[in-house]
């Protein structure tokens, strides 16, 4: 059990296996592909080990005075994640019992405006609001939000244990933030993906390499070859088929 400095109480504990989840459909396509472009340069770029849980729209649990809260941000990054039992199909994720905190969550905004209150809510009782949950209930160090329509990147940092609240975090020379429980920069990035054309997030090392997505690489690999191909001819060697 946990005791904030807000006097509420904590408990960390499974997701029933009899409970059901309320299915909410999406509010657009945005979140998924947004989603999934993150989640993809990571596993491609070898950063999604043993233990690590990237998710998307999958419930985090917690019992907030005697009463289960579920949220379910549109991603999240958590490590030392406890793997499950054979066969078993994860549902939800609690962190403390099932691994750390994550380190990161985020939530994209839909385009119809009124819709999003929710992302800024401090409401504190039962049922809290994200920005309530994540800040002082889950305690996340690092909560995003991101506006797709407009490219507009929010970086919130959990202060110390003196002063546990969001503060919004300034961005580098390069307009992007360094995110320590990923050991990578995000920022935003415009272009197309796919079928979608606007703006994404993006993730950078630490020398300022961005990381790619399959076709990406793919794109990457066929220009090295037509170079490779090019300087061969230079030198009157023609290149295998």
């Amino acid at each position: 059990m946990t005791l904030n400095p807000m006097m509420f109480k904590i408990t960390w504990e499974k997701l029933p296996k009899t409970f059901i989840l309320d299915e909410q459909p999406l509010q657009d396509i945005d979140q998924p592909l947004l989603a999934a472009a993150l989640r993809e340069s990571l596993e491609i770029a070898g950063l999604i080990l043993e233990g690590t849980l990237v998710a998307a729209h999958l419930a985090i649990c917690v019992t907030f005075n005697d009463k289960l809260v579920i949220k379910t941000p549109d991603l999240f990054y958590a490590t030392n994640v406890q793997p499950l039992p054979d066969r078993e199909i994860r549902r939800s994720y609690t962190p403390n019992l099932e691994g750390d905190i994550p380190a990161i969550v985020m939530e994209f905004l839909p385009y119809n405006p009124p819709s999003y209150q929710d992302e800024y809510s401090a409401k504190q009782t039962y049922i809290p609001g994200k920005w309530h949950f994540y800040e002082q209930i889950l305690q996340a160090p690092i909560y995003v939000i991101f506006e797709p329509a407009i490219g507009a990147l929010t970086v919130n940092h959990l202060g110390s244990p003196a002063y546990p609240y969001y503060k919004k975090q300034q961005p580098d020379a390069n307009n992007r933030y360094w995110i320590p429980g990923v050991g990578l920069f995000l920022g935003v990035w415009q272009g197309t993906k796919a079928e979608r054309t606007g703006y994404w997030l993006r993730w950078w090392d630490e020398s300022g390499e961005m990381l790619l997505w399959g076709a990406e690489m793919v794109e990457r690999e066929r220009q090295r070859g037509d170079r490779l191909s090019a300087q061969l001819r230079a030198a009157g060697i023609e290149p295998e088929a």
